[in-house]
């Protein structure tokens, strides 16, 4: 577990990432990060835009259940 501290800049509320945590998330100042919101409540912050994982996901299992039209057509 890794603890952090909120701090107040101006009216936002702002939650520092040390270089250990830059380091887990593969991420360096100035990347974009995504927060998502779990069933229980928790968020999760991922270097990872998760609507485009989703829509990856989604075009594998098109692709393997047309693999043979696709290949035709390639």
């Amino acid at each position: 577990m890794i603890e952090t501290k909120i701090r107040k800049v101006g009216n936002s509320a702002v939650m520092t990432l040390t270089t250990e945590m830059l380091t887990i998330l593969d991420a360096k100042e100035g990347d974009t990060l995504f927060v998502v919101r779990g069933d229980d409540g928790s968020l999760k912050i991922t270097p990872h835009d998760p609507a485009i994982a989703a829509a990856l996901t989604a075009a594998e299992i098109v692709m393997d259940e047309n693999r043979d039209l696709l290949q035709a057509l390639a």
